[in-house]
Order: C-alpha cells, then structure tokens, then sequence
C-alpha cells in the first residue's frame, strides 16, 4: 500500500496544486529517504526549480522540474505527501514552495525511496516495468494469461507481469469477476479472461474516482483519506457476511499474503 488507485489519486492531486510553483527551500530532517545523490546534491538540485510536470509510472511519482532534473518518489509501504505541509514531527522531507506553502513527506517507517535524477527513464525500476492494465486490450490480456500456470490471485499482483495491482485490489477484481484466487490462470476459460479483464479496468477507475482506499497510512494529498475503502467487497472482511451470497468471507494465507474471498461466489 499505496497502489496505483492511490498513487494516481496523489498524481492528480499534486498536478492541480503544485504546478508552476518554485521550490524555495529543501529541508531534511531524515537523510535515509534520499537516494541518490548526497544530501547536499540533493538540496542544491531542488533549490530555486519550478516544477513542470508531474507524472506517474505504476506506484512510482515523478516531478519533472525546470532545470532538466526530475524528483522521483516511491512510496512504498508507508510514504505520504500532504499539502500544505502540517508541520508535524513526522515530516522526513519538507519542499517549501513559493506560494508560501510547504509541501511535507512523512514516511514512519523510512521504506519510502527520494531520488533526484538527470533522466528518470533510466531508472532500473522504471526500465522493468510491464504495462498497467489501462495500457492493454483483451485480447491482449487474455494472450498474457494463456501459459501462466501461476495462481490467478499471486498473478495479478506481479509486478513483472502487469503493473500497479496489489493485495487489496486483486482481491475485489477477483471477487466482481467471480473467480477463486487458488484458480491457475491458464485454465481460466475465455469468458472468465473476458470477466477478469472487464472487473480489473473497472475496479481500478471506481477507486480512483473516490480518491483510493485509506487503509493503513494512506491518505491523499490534503490529508484526507480516500472514500473507497466503503465500496470494498471482500478485502478485511474476514468472517462478515459476502453482500451478494451471505456466505461468510474467508481469509487464506496465500503468496505469503492474507487473501480474502468468498467461497461460494468466486469458483
């Protein structure tokens, strides 16, 4: 967590707030987010840009800036941006802006991963990335599933074989589709393909109109929490009963993640 609804989400946020404006200051409070370079490469890099543009990459943020650079972020687990900046004791970066605002990074766990760089295309984690779903047609998709003997649920979440999708939301795209995440993908039938395509598009564009699913350390850019956390289905649900069937939902360990279904809608 964050996934792509909630990197999306901050993207959009960031592209209708930050814009335009001037980074004045850098200050760091916890040197272990920064990356690359040195800390004073860091600052000296940021200090006195504007920032152009704002992008995003499967979980991954990118501000392209004026002089050529662009700061990438990864937040990982548990990294935040909030704005205007709270001045809280959890602040491990704060950019002050030239509207007189701070934009903060809070990260409490330290997992989250700053970078300034001349070109963020080389990134090594950028030049491995496969497409996102919204990058793919059907036909397509069900192409990538056809040889895949790995689990449909563990699948999903592989970076490797398509972007953005974890835990939480593999989770509720299995569940609209009506699939059970011990199925193999390769013998998912062809209007199951069709069905799991349909849910993953669908899944991912509602909980990016409300904003993601604040579970965790998520929130959006304001602060705020994200509103889909309410339209969840079967993610920690365990034991309550399924909206459709009123079966009880269940909970397996599976990929070495906790995999939430219902036993009787998804076959």
């Amino acid at each position: 967590m964050p996934e792509l609804p909630e990197v999306e989400t901050i993207k959009r946020d960031l592209e209708k707030i930050i814009v335009g404006k001037k980074i004045i200051e850098v200050c760091v409070y916890n040197p272990k987010v920064i990356r690359e370079p040195s800390l004073s490469g860091f600052k000296r890099g940021l200090s006195g840009v504007r920032i152009n543009r704002v992008l995003r990459r499967a979980k991954v943020l990118i501000l392209e800036l004026s002089n050529g650079k662009s700061l990438v972020i990864h937040l990982k687990m548990t990294g935040q941006l909030v704005y205007p900046g709270l001045k809280s004791n959890g602040a491990r970066v704060t950019f002050r802006l030239s509207s007189g605002e701070n934009l903060d990074f809070n990260d409490q766990r330290l997992f989250t991963e700053l970078r300034l760089l001349d070109d963020w295309r080389k990134l090594k984690f950028i030049r491995g990335l496969v497409p996102e779903p919204k990058d793919l047609t059907s036909d397509e998709f069900k192409d990538m599933l056809s040889n895949k003997k790995t689990k449909i649920k563990p699948l999903l979440m592989d970076q490797k074989f398509i972007s953005g999708i974890g835990n939480l939301y593999a989770a509720e795209i299995l569940f609209r589709a009506k699939i059970n995440p011990l199925r193999k993908a390769c013998e998912l039938s062809i209007k199951e393909k069709e069905g799991l395509f349909c849910s993953m598009r669908d899944i991912l564009t509602e909980a990016i109109y409300y904003g993601g699913s604040s579970v965790d350390d998520y929130v959006r850019l304001s602060g705020g929490k994200g509103e889909y956390k309410k339209y969840h289905k079967v993610y920690a649900r365990e034991n309550k009963p399924c909206f459709i069937c009123k079966a009880l939902i269940k909970r397996i360990a599976l990929g070495g993640r906790g995999t939430y279904f219902c036993p009787k809608c998804q076959r």
